[in-house]
């Protein structure tokens, strides 16, 4: 699984720097939600973001893409690495077999 990590999450988290993640920022064609949503369906990426816009169109499409939807707030760097290190496993998990995962500071949600 490949991932596309959009522009309002830091692209400096130390889990994220592996050869399935790319974030927007160094793809200059990507400049709209429309464009990163048609590139990652192209690609069959996953995209990580805490935009509610992909969380509304993946609510009313299916599959490429698929959304993961941070909802934790805000977040000192540091907090927030330590947060998607200590619960990545169960969002790969939960993506696996649905179109969309929330994550929330307390809780993981996902829609099939």
């Amino acid at each position: 699984m490949k991932f596309i990590i959009d522009e309002n999450l830091p692209m400096n988290v130390q889990l994220w720097k592996g050869g399935e993640f790319v974030h927007v920022i160094n793809i200059e064609s990507l400049n709209s939600d429309s464009s990163i949503w048609s590139y990652a369906r192209e690609n069959d990426l996953v995209i990580i973001s805490k935009d509610s816009d992909f969380h509304q169109r993946i609510l009313f499409t299916n599959p490429p893409p698929k959304v993961i939807l941070f909802r934790t707030g805000n977040m000192k760097f540091s907090e927030f690495e330590l947060f998607i290190s200590k619960h990545w496993e169960e969002i790969l998990l939960k993506i696996l077999n649905s179109k969309l995962v929330i994550v929330y500071k307390e809780r993981i949600e996902f829609i099939i």
